[in-house]
């Protein structure tokens, strides 16, 4: 029987141990503590709650103890929303204590605002007190006269807290600077001046107004280096030269084989005429055959019209040795 009560006594203790270990688990009573004991009181049952909806009290309670020891009142519901929104409490936190710290007006719902849209509300105020340099790639631009320069910027930029959420980020910011750097450079007619001032590139690319529609204001762009590339318009003059020369190349080759198939066709042709002036020769002794048959042509006819052909070559004969030149001939 004694034994039935020392059992009975075990299991008691256990249950008690159990329920008070669970009532510890679900009732943070150390945070409880830690909260009253810093002025940041958060009640029992709000903890049990926050259990409850899966929220990790300490997180919040840590978060609202630094709150409250800076001077700022965040309440905890205000906390376990943005939690439960997926925001990081402990970086909206921290980022507004510095932004109190620096004097600027950043309330909780811009900053979780901030947060939520995935930008780092810590950095972005960070970079408001402390500005940050941005270095441009080098940007290739080319003179008027030819020259390519490589010039390579630093822009100064600081967070514009307002422009933050929905504004353009820091690849915006060094594509435009880059494109102010193009468009300065390719407006100078001797390279030589951006070399004597290289100063007038960042005034002109200021005078754009770069930072609108970016979460960044640009205080100031310096260059940081410009060096002198190769010379691109005689590259180009040269390559059209080139080109030129090709178009003219092919132009006389097609004159040329346009020639060449003229004189095919006039050989041709006059081999033709040859033929034909051939063929017409056979066809006299046979005429001649054919009139004495039918009569139309004598012998007396036929006589005289073969003194007329020797007369012919004689007098062809004596004018090509006329116009023989002297001493051209052989001597008897």
């Amino acid at each position: 029987m004694e034994q039935f009560q020392n059992m009975g006594v075990v299991f008691v203790g256990a249950i008690v141990l159990l329920f008070i270990i669970v009532v510890a688990y679900v009732a943070p009573v150390g945070l409880w503590i830690a909260a009253k004991a810093s002025g940041a009181g958060v009640s029992m049952l709000t903890l049990i709650a926050m259990r409850l909806r899966r929220v990790p009290p300490a997180q919040i309670v840590n978060a609202r103890i630094s709150a409250v020891k800076a001077g700022l009142d965040i309440s905890v519901d205000m906390l376990e929303a943005h939690y439960l929104a997926g925001g990081h409490v402990d970086a909206v936190v921290n980022a507004l204590i510095s932004a109190d710290k620096a004097g600027m007006n950043l309330d909780f719902s811009r900053a979780a605002a901030i947060d939520l849209a995935g930008r780092n509300v810590l950095e972005a105020v960070a970079m408001s007190v402390s500005p940050r340099v941005l270095e441009t790639p080098k940007v290739s631009a080319v003179a008027k006269d030819g020259i390519q320069l490589l010039a390579v910027a630093r822009v100064t930029v600081r967070t514009n807290i307002d422009r933050l959420v929905g504004g353009a980020g820091e690849q915006t910011v060094l594509a435009r600077v880059g494109e102010g750097v193009v468009s300065t450079i390719g407006s100078v007619e001797d390279y030589r001046h951006v070399l004597e001032n290289p100063d007038m590139i960042s005034k002109n690319v200021l005078k754009k107004g770069l930072d609108a529609g970016t979460a960044f204001e640009i205080l100031s762009i310096d260059i940081a280096d410009v060096d002198v590339g190769s010379n691109i318009g005689a590259k180009l003059q040269t390559e059209q030269a080139e080109a030129d020369k090709q178009v003219a190349q092919a132009r006389a080759e097609s004159r040329r084989a346009l020639a060449v198939a003229t004189e095919q066709e006039m050989k041709a042709r006059t081999q033709e005429a040859r033929a034909k002036l051939v063929e017409s020769e056979a066809q006299i002794p046979l005429a001649i055959a054919e009139a004495f048959r039918n009569g139309r042509l004598g012998v007396m006819d036929y006589y005289q019209m073969r003194n007329v052909m020797a007369d012919t070559d004689m007098r062809q004969g004596i004018a090509s040795g006329m116009n023989q030149k002297p001493g051209s001939g052989t001597e008897a």
